[in-house]
């Protein structure tokens, strides 16, 4: 406990942390796993899933069915839960709770962008941004007929307003990578909703430190990895990394360096909590890297759950959720191709 925690924070927080631990329980344990692995068709899927929390959300749903329906529904019932939550939430939880968000609205955001220069159709994008990333004038962004007005519509009518003023000017969104962009947004986010859970103090400050820090250097070890072999320079690959997190500063130094995966795995070796994940891993491979971060990943947000009065657990659930709904994307996708020897690839269990 790091203050006066208990004495005040269920006046306002009391009944939204018992739902969010409410919905916890509901996520699916390693039994269950194990039973949608054995599936032959996405129709045992939808029976399987029938006696869990997803049951109502699938149960009208017609034979043949396919996988984005499966993950589609599924994600329905996130956001119907985010947004319980939201309605009933004060400040700062609210303001806590619509950060969480931000990290989908900055896809959207881009998608829309990368839509808008090939002249795609607005609906067709409308269709494919994600459900927890909307906000009320996302549809006029799509309606821009050139990068500067839609610019001016991002800074006008989004929340995401403060990091593209800061960031980004009207003549980049011309030349500049779609991924660049994408990453320079995600620093700004994140670095915001980092200072902003240092200002909240106390047990939410030090497991959201840990929790984005994480989340930081994973983003810095991906940016790494992608850039390899690219024209991007070594500023430029620093300029993306965010200005905090176990890496800060001196491992950014070095993998700005980084010329190949092995060099990078011997800059990450140097620290501890990610010599594991590296461990996993064979000399020359990264294919493995991301299910190995996200079972890192997973470890450390069912660690949030094990203390009390802090906003820690809304951020937890939500990502371990999403989690949650990938792991049933990949096992459907396995089953709908008759791949069922790769199903536990890409499976991260939970609990």
């Amino acid at each position: 406990m790091y203050g006066f925690e208990a004495m005040t924070f269920n006046i306002h927080g009391g009944y939204l942390e018992a739902i969010v631990r409410g919905h916890r329980s509901g996520l699916l344990t390693a039994a269950d796993y194990n039973n949608l692995c054995q599936c032959e068709t996405l129709d045992d899927i939808k029976m399987h899933l029938s006696a869990t929390e997803y049951g109502p959300y699938l149960q009208n749903e017609p034979s043949p069915l396919h996988t984005t329906t499966i993950v589609e529904k599924c994600t329905v019932k996130l956001v119907d839960e985010y947004k319980h939550m939201l309605c009933q939430a004060t400040e700062p939880l609210s303001t806590f709770l619509e950060y969480i968000t931000y990290g989908h609205m900055i896809d959207n955001v881009v998608l829309i962008v990368t839509g808008t220069l090939h002249e795609r159709d607005v609906q067709e994008l409308l269709e494919k941004c994600h459900p927890l990333g909307m906000f009320d004038s996302i549809a006029t962004l799509a309606v821009a007929q050139n990068m500067r007005e839609l610019y001016r519509l991002v800074l006008v009518d989004t929340p995401l307003a403060p990091y593209f003023s800061e960031r980004i000017t009207s003549e980049d969104l011309d030349d500049m990578n779609i991924e660049i962009m994408r990453n320079t947004l995600y620093k700004a986010y994140l670095e915001d909703f980092y200072q902003f859970c240092q200002k909240l103090g106390g047990a939410t400050s030090e497991i959201m430190s840990d929790l984005l820090a994480f989340e930081a250097d994973r983003r810095a070890v991906n940016i790494t990895i992608n850039s390899i072999g690219t024209e991007l320079t070594r500023d430029d690959r620093k300029k993306l990394y965010s200005n905090f997190g176990l890496l800060y500063p001196y491992g950014h130094e070095e993998l700005a360096v980084c010329e190949d995966i092995d060099q990078v795995r011997g800059v990450m070796e140097k620290y501890p909590p990610y010599q594991s994940i590296f461990a996993k891993m064979s000399y020359g491979e990264s294919q493995m890297l991301d299910k190995a971060f996200y079972e890192e990943e997973v470890k450390r947000l069912c660690l949030a759950f094990e203390q009390q009065f802090h906003y820690g657990v809304f951020f937890a659930y939500m990502r371990l959720r999403e989690q949650e709904i990938r792991n049933l994307m990949w096992i459907s996708e396995c089953v709908a191709q008759n791949q069922k020897s790769r199903v536990h690839d890409s499976v991260v269990f939970i609990f």
